[in-house]
């Protein structure tokens, strides 16, 4: 076949030929549902006028750009985010965003701060994952002063900054934890908990769902000192072989952060008479895994795409009303895995 003309662009969008020049021309008047029709239709025959629709349908959008800092690309869980925002970007009708998706691999306070303002001087709105920290704060701060809305997502930074919370309500998310751990139990024992970093706030309120859920609930279990994995596999692997050294009757681990991966390496290791129910977050390969052969118990998992969508809908208001006063604040569901349902 040729090159696909004007009448076959039309044919297949259903339209008049003239609409369809009206469209290329840009000079009349078209309504943006039928400027989509078309650009649609190009899409689907390879039009070569196809960069001219797509120019004539930002031309009549609102444009924003809007930024978001993510942790390592390497991290699956991080990548599936970042693949989401782009995702829920271009599926935006009303207004059009250019979305900047940003990986840090350094994760200390100054630079994540320092990318905060960058991105506050050259976006319409951010959205950030990061840890609770005067610089931080600081930061969102200065980027609020701009008129600019700054988005936490899965871990909350302090009220105080001004930035808004979309995500889990991660004290729920911790008494889940506790909940199944103290039901499929097959008698009381010790209880481990390993965060990642105390400073997200995510991690603090999931350690505090955990413990009241043991207190009101099942005062019979030992809850034993809580560890940190500072995010890294490999710590969570040793923290999780001493654990299992140590407390050889140990009934339930809850990794609340990164390092499951690793807690699930040194349980296949060790081959303990008694494995201990394992409760983590997010699916990743490793975890996929984990559920299959039956070392991890449970996941409860954030709903990325719907966490992508709801953060890009708030931020296309936030950009548009340019409010300093107005809250947002979006508490989402979490689905729960098990080896049945992965």
């Amino acid at each position: 076949m040729g090159r696909p003309t004007i009448r076959d662009l039309a044919a297949e969008a259903g339209v008049s030929v003239s609409t369809v020049n009206r469209v290329l021309s840009g000079h009349q008047k078209v309504r943006e549902v039928t400027i989509k029709q078309v650009l649609e239709a190009a899409e689907r025959i390879g039009f070569y006028g196809l960069h001219a629709i797509e120019h004539r349908l930002g031309a009549k959008l609102t444009r924003f750009r809007f930024g978001v800092l993510l942790q390592q690309k390497d991290t699956s869980f991080y990548k599936n985010v970042g693949d989401a925002f782009n995702s829920a970007a271009s599926s935006v009708e009303d207004v059009r965003v250019d979305m900047e998706v940003e990986y840090m691999e350094d994760l200390s306070p100054e630079y994540i701060a320092s990318r905060i303002t960058a991105l506050g001087e050259s976006c319409d709105a951010i959205a950030v994952v990061a840890a609770q920290h005067p610089r931080i704060s600081q930061a969102v701060q200065q980027v609020r002063e701009k008129d600019k809305s700054v988005f936490a997502i899965i871990s909350a930074l302090p009220i105080a900054t001004g930035a808004h919370y979309i995500g889990l309500d991660n004290w729920k998310v911790g008494r889940t934890a506790a909940w199944s751990i103290h039901h499929m139990a097959k008698q009381p024992g010790p209880v481990a908990l390993f965060v990642g970093n105390h400073r997200y706030r995510c991690q603090e309120a999931n350690e505090i769902g955990f413990r009241s859920y043991f207190r009101e609930h099942a005062p019979e279990f030992e809850l034993l000192d809580v560890h940190s994995t500072y995010e890294n596999d490999q710590i969570a692997r040793d923290l999780t072989e001493r654990l299992l050294h140590q407390h050889s009757d140990v009934v339930g681990l809850y990794v609340a952060g990164s390092g499951l991966a690793g807690s699930l390496e040194a349980i296949r290791d060790v081959q303990p008479d008694s494995p201990p129910l394992v409760v983590g977050h997010d699916l990743a390969p490793a975890h996929v895994q984990g559920l299959l052969d039956g070392t991890l118990t449970l996941l409860l998992a954030n709903l990325v795409d719907r966490l992508a969508a709801e953060t890009v809908d708030a931020m296309c208001r936030a950009a548009s009303e340019r409010n300093a006063e107005l809250r947002y604040e979006r508490i989402l569901p979490f689905i729960t895995y098990t080896r049945e349902n992965v």
